[in-house]
C-alpha cells in the first residue's frame, strides 16, 4: 500500500514536519539571546569606528582631503568658514595650471595668515589634529590661493589698463576678483623660477600672497613640491555647493602658447654649438 507520505514514488516529509520547520525559522529568540546580540553590537562598535577612521585617513592622505577656509583672502570665490575638497591625485596626472586654486603648505616659508593658539594639553592637541585632518578646523600652515604664473612665466603688474600680464598677455580677472578690488595695488615684475608658482588671493586688498613675500627666497613664489592638491568643489555650507573651475581667461591661446617655449629655446641653444663643433671636426679630418 502506498504511504500517505509518498507521492509518485518520492518520499515526502509529513506536513506537520514542514510546518515545524517554518515555525522554527520565525519564532522569536529568547530574551537572553537579544541581550547577547545587543552586547555584541556595542563590543563591535569601537572596532567599526577605528576602521572607519583609518579608512578616512587613508583617503585623506592619498586621494581627497577636506579643508576649512579661515580667512577672507579668497572671497568671493571662497568665503570664510567654507569647506572645500582638495584632489590630491590630480597633479600626478597633469601639471599645475594657471588659474588652479591650490592648497599648499607654508611650513618654513610663509607666516600664517590665521594664527591659532597652541593646544593647552595633549587631548586638545589630538582633537585639533583630528579636526584639521577632516577639515573641521583650519590648518595654521596651510594656504589656499590661485595660481597666476608657473615656472618660467614673466608675471608683471600692471599694464596701462591696470591688468596683470603673464608673458606679456593680459588676464581678465573680473570674473573672480572681489568686487571693488583692482588686480593689485602693488607693482611687481618677476620671472617665476622653474619648479615654483606665483600665487595670489582673489580678495587682493586683504590677501597676504606672493606679493607680500617678495623678500623671501624665490621672490614670493612657492615650490610646486609644497602643493597639497587642487581645490575642486565647495561642500559646505550646502547652499554654496558647487565646483571651483578655472576661469576662461587662462585658456587664451596666446597665454598657453607662451607657457612652454623655454625648453625649445634651450634645446636650440645646446644644439647649435654641438653642430658647429661637429663641423669643425669634420673639416680638420678632411
Amino acid at each position: 500500500m502506498t504511504s500517505e507520505y509518498q507521492e509518485h514514488g518520492a518520499a515526502r516529509r509529513p506536513v506537520e514536519d514542514e510546518v515545524d520547520v517554518v515555525a522554527e525559522e520565525t519564532q522569536k529568540p529568547a530574551k537572553g539571546e537579544n541581550k547577547e546580540k545587543k552586547g555584541s553590537f556595542w563590543k563591535e562598535l569601537p572596532v567599526l569606528i577605528v576602521v572607519a577612521l583609518v579608512l578616512a585617513l587613508i583617503i585623506k592622505t592619498f586621494v581627497v582631503q577636506a579643508f576649512y577656509i579661515p580667512s577672507e583672502s579668497m572671497e568671493n570665490t571662497l568665503l570664510k568658514n567654507d569647506r572645500v575638497l582638495v584632489n590630491k591625485l590630480v597633479y600626478h596626472t597633469r601639471d599645475i595650471e594657471r588659474g588652479d586654486v591650490v592648497v599648499f603648505s607654508g611650513v618654513d616659508s610663509w607666516d600664517g595668515e590665521f594664527q591659532l593658539e597652541e593646544p593647552s594639553n595633549a587631548v586638545a592637541g589630538f582633537f585639533r589634529w583630528v579636526g584639521t585632518a577632516f577639515g573641521i578646523v583650519p590648518g595654521e600652515k596651510d594656504y589656499i590661493k590661485r595660481v597666476i604664473g608657473v615656472g618660467g612665466d614673466h608675471v608683471k603688474c600692471c599694464d596701462p589698463k591696470g591688468r596683470i600680464t603673464v608673458n606679456g598677455t593680459a588676464i581678465d580677472e573680473k570674473s573672480y576678483l572681489y568686487p571693488g578690488d583692482v588686480p593689485s595695488n602693488e607693482f611687481f615684475d618677476i620671472t617665476v623660477p622653474p619648479g615654483r608658482l606665483w600665487v595670489m588671493g582673489d580678495h587682493r586688498s586683504v590677501s597676504l600672497d606672493s606679493r607680500s613675500h617678495t623678500g623671501d627666497p624665490g621672490g614670493g613664489s612657492i615650490p610646486e613640491s609644497q602643493v597639497i592638491g587642487r581645490a575642486f568643489v565647495i561642500v559646505w555650507p550646502f547652499n554654496r555647493f558647487g565646483s571651483i573651475d578655472i576661469p576662461e581667461t587662462f585658456a587664451q591661446p596666446a597665454l598657453q602658447a607662451l607657457g612652454g617655449p623655454e625648453p625649445v629655446v634651450a634645446g636650440f641653444g645646446l644644439a647649435v654649438p654641438l653642430v658647429l663643433a661637429r663641423r669643425r671636426r669634420l673639416r680638420k679630418t678632411r
